[in-house]
């Protein structure tokens, strides 16, 4: 199998810029919509501090937006925070602003349905995920201090309901080996997805929420999840003994995790420079019990103004 890693160089988040670049982009690693299709744009919305630098930045989720409404297609833009609401997150980042023109509005994955895991147990996963004929991926590059990196298999962990995620973290955190199968775990049990990494100013130093920006000037899009992590993998000069979900889909023998299954139709990642681009500190899995509490009080809160 030969995947297409179409990488860009796009040094800003100017709207005619992303326009062509994300049709370039899409056109050279092959994504097709139909119309009709339901596609679920699936951003990261990490949390409501420091959201215009640690979330999907707001103007490539309005092109992607507008790039999909052009094809006909009907687009659902959701995602599920482990702490508060996904329509907070949107509010802070300048997300709900930005797709206010075309109509749009973010809401929150809901309806768990369990998934059994590989490792034992189960998690649930939205059920508006799962429906969906396509899922959008549109994951920040950012250092992650609990999983090393968070790009495109990772931001798949938001299709896990709420705080369905927090108590993951609790629960298998004892365990990285096992955390990264439940993530690996969710990312297979999705419908097809495609993927556009906003790698235009990634997140270092620290993350994957209160990092610096870093102006790696790179957009992305792969057709598989994998395939395009094991990309800006190879691009930031890590090896996958020191990134969890690498190892994790090589034991699973995923042909995306090995360079020589991937190509580069655009750009290649000796194209881009990281000089500087600094990991984060390694962080424990576990969430304090605390935080998960002021998550479930802020989404009761939320509920209640509706009422």
């Amino acid at each position: 199998m030969n995947f297409p890693v179409a990488m860009l160089h796009v040094p800003e988040y100017a709207h005619a810029t992303l326009e062509t670049a994300v049709d370039h982009v899409f056109a050279a690693s092959a994504l097709h919509v139909t119309p009709g299709q339901r596609v679920l744009v699936k951003p990261n919305l990490v949390n409501g501090r420091n959201a215009r630098h640690s979330t999907s930045n707001p103007a490539v989720v309005k092109t992607v937006c507008g790039w999909l409404l052009d094809h006909g297609a009907h687009i659902t833009v959701a995602d599920s925070p482990a702490i508060g609401p996904a329509s907070y997150v949107a509010r802070n980042s300048g997300l709900a602003q930005a797709l206010a023109p075309l109509g749009l509005s973010v809401v929150g994955l809901k309806k768990a349905v369990p998934l059994p895991l590989t490792q034992g147990g189960h998690i649930g996963i939205s059920q508006n995920a799962l429906e969906a004929d396509r899922i959008l991926n549109i994951p920040k590059l950012k250092v992650h201090g609990q999983m090393v990196m968070s790009c495109a298999v990772k931001n798949l962990f938001g299709c896990v309901v709420g705080f369905r995620k927090a108590l993951a973290h609790n629960r298998l955190g004892h365990d990285r080996a096992l955390f990264q199968a439940m993530l690996m775990d969710v990312s297979t049990a999705l419908p097809q997805c495609h993927h556009l990494v906003d790698g235009i100013h990634a997140m270092h130093k620290n993350g994957p929420i209160d990092g610096e920006l870093f102006p790696l000037n790179l957009l992305a899009a792969c057709p598989d999840d994998i395939a395009v992590d094991t990309a800006i993998y190879s691009l930031l000069g890590l090896t996958p003994d020191q990134v969890p979900l690498w190892t994790e889909a090589i034991s699973r023998n995923k042909p995306g995790a090995h360079l020589e299954a991937l190509h580069f139709p655009l750009a290649h990642p000796s194209d881009f420079d990281p000089t500087g681009f600094t990991m984060a500190p390694d962080r424990e899995l576990s969430f304090a019990p605390s935080r998960i509490i002021s998550g479930r009080i802020r989404s009761l809160l939320k509920y209640l103004k509706k009422q």
